[in-house]
């Protein structure tokens, strides 16, 4: 096999070439994100940032200074194989990393990266190929050798870009209809039950102000994640953290048990409820009781609560 050579590079950041022309002249894959080339010392890869974000992919500038760029694999667990491997060892391989803005037809050239020293990647959730069921994607850290860092420009970029980094627990208003999916599963469509929960939230938000409650709800950002977390209500007098589910299946009262645990290890031992949109059957409300969750459903003009010290 011929081993790859030594070619002089002559784009500089900001050029534009036919994807076609370029791998005729450097080699690497006409097709896909990542593409090592068998004739050249370089690793071509290539991202489309508008496209991406509808499948909780955002590649781009963020505010470290790095661009991060999701790895390949449409299906399952992605893993350190293939296009992958080849950023992550492309310095040991003696490989030039080459990023391009766009996929196909004419593509913009971003400049020369090398995989960042400290942290080269971490983890993140984002659905399978024409939205499948959430798996672990790759992304790389990228630090540029021949170009500046950029300001941020996806969501999440700039998301981050106004977080305190500081303080994981940031307070919001009720009514900023922020939600895990924007971040994870952008280009869903909101289930019925969604919606439902929606109204639950805002119909609680309204009662709790005609009894002179606070209302607002958290954004957490955990060490070493990238996907900001949103609770749904927490009533500060009360300290008490809800999670609304808009039906009772045993399905909803499970998740919502996991996410109450999951929230309630940033906040100061607050108390956990459930509200649901009509009283759960008996082994429900039990297994609730068993994890420390009591569960709120409206009643008439009012809510009723299967934990006694909770009045609203």
């Amino acid at each position: 096999m011929t081993e790859p050579q030594h070619t002089a590079w002559d784009l500089a950041p900001g050029d534009s070439i036919e994807r076609k022309q370029l791998h005729a002249r450097f080699g690497g894959r006409t097709q896909g994100g990542i593409g090592p080339s068998a004739r050249t010392l370089n690793v071509m890869v290539f991202t489309d940032p508008v496209a991406g974000e509808k499948h909780g992919y955002y590649d781009g500038w963020m505010p470290d200074g790095y661009f991060h760029y999701s790895g390949e694999g449409q299906y399952g667990d992605q893993r350190m194989i293939s296009g992958n491997a080849s950023i992550l060892n492309h310095r040991a391989e003696g490989r030039a990393l080459r990023v391009f803005k766009g996929a196909r037809g004419l593509v913009t050239y971003l400049g020369e990266f090398e995989i960042a020293a400290d942290d080269p990647y971490y983890e993140a959730d984002a659905p399978e190929t024409n939205g499948g069921p959430l798996r672990k994607v790759i992304v790389f850290r990228l630090r540029p050798v021949d170009t500046r860092p950029q300001d941020p420009t996806s969501r999440l970029g700039r998301l981050l870009e106004t977080t305190d980094s500081s303080n994981p627990v940031q307070h919001l208003p009720l009514e900023q209809q922020l939600t895990e999916k924007m971040f994870v599963e952008p280009n869903r469509e909101a289930y019925e039950a969604e919606r439902k929960e929606s109204k639950l939230v805002a119909a609680l938000g309204d009662y709790l102000r005609t009894k002179n409650h606070q209302v607002g709800r958290h954004q957490i950002m955990p060490t070493g994640e990238t996907r900001p977390l949103y609770t749904d209500v927490y009533v500060e007098a009360l300290n008490l953290l809800v999670e609304a589910k808009g039906s009772v299946t045993r399905e909803n009262i499970r998740m919502a048990i996991g996410q109450l645990a999951d929230y309630s290890r940033y906040l100061d031992a607050p108390l956990k409820a459930i509200l649901v949109p009509s009283q759960p059957r008996t082994d429900l409300l039990d297994l609730a009781a068993s994890q420390g969750c009591a569960v709120i459903w409206p009643d008439g003009k009012g809510y009723r609560s299967t934990d006694p010290t909770i009045t609203l």
